[in-house]
């Protein structure tokens, strides 16, 4: 991987996987494993982490500002070691304020959640990145209404915040296609693999018109095979967003096959 700028933290988008799989050793996921937790030691060490998770839709943003968060098991039909899993990772509440007022400096509605704890967008990736959980975690959450032209606002807002040690982290799937994932139709796989070169083209290569093609996302080859709801791309919109200003082009920092489709993983330097 590139080396990042000392003085700003890169921001990173990753595919979270299904559900737990990831850390019950599920062999469709080893690859997303092994980019999950090694990705953590390649980049600078964060003072705080803020993770914008596909698993929390409020109608306007919303912080997590619980100062020990607990676990939330937002899946079902796992074997039982999938609800003893923890990430004593403290939260941040003082940061959590910090976000609020960055993001109404711009005009963007936001609340603070007291209760919320992590779900598995959240402890799923980070159990792998940062498996001491010593770094304090904000989650942050989508806005209901899914457009993809104000969450890359967000992410715009929160910009400054790479100046000042928090690691950005975007958790969803590039691909994310429930029923593809359980198909045995040949054609999944170079479905989602158009997609996935789209994508990848369009971060890496940054283009002028990156931001309109992001906003415009829908019109990209098997955009909806490749997202019939697009609550787990959406995270990449605010990385996007936070990114772009000061490291328009991404590296794509993880490429594997989960369940037979096309994955990706990207870093802003």
């Amino acid at each position: 991987m590139a080396h990042v700028n000392v003085s700003l933290m890169p921001v990173l988008f990753v595919p979270h996987g299904g559900g737990p799989l990831p850390l019950l050793n599920d062999a469709n996921h080893h690859q997303l494993r092994d980019f999950l937790s090694s990705v953590g030691g390649q980049i600078p060490m964060p003072k705080a982490i803020l993770l914008i998770t596909a698993h929390w839709e409020e109608a306007q943003v919303t912080l997590s500002s619980h100062p020990h968060p607990g676990m939330l098991f937002d899946y079902y039909g796992f074997p039982p070691e999938a609800y003893k899993l923890s990430y004593p990772a403290p939260g941040n509440p003082e940061l959590a304020e910090k976000i609020a007022s960055l993001l109404k400096a711009s005009g963007i509605a936001v609340k603070l959640d007291n209760q919320r704890a992590f779900d598995h967008g959240t402890f799923v990736p980070l159990k792998l990145m940062y498996p001491e959980a010593n770094i304090p975690v904000v989650q942050m959450s989508l806005v209901q209404h899914l457009d993809p032209r104000a969450h890359i606002a967000i992410g715009e807002a929160l910009a400054s915040l790479r100046q000042q040690g928090v690691l950005i982290v975007g958790s969803g799937m590039s691909f994310h296609n429930m029923r593809a994932f359980f198909s045995s139709d040949p054609k999944v796989l170079p479905r989602s693999q158009e997609f996935d070169d789209w994508l990848t083209q369009v971060l890496t290569l940054a283009p002028h018109h990156a931001k309109s093609q992001l906003i415009e996302w829908q019109s990209a080859p098997e955009a909806r095979f490749s997202h019939p709801r697009e609550e787990h791309l959406l995270p990449l919109h605010v990385c996007f967003g936070a990114a772009s200003s000061e490291s328009p082009k991404a590296i794509q920092a993880f490429s594997g096959v989960l369940l037979n489709t096309a994955i990706s993983g990207y870093l802003w330097p």
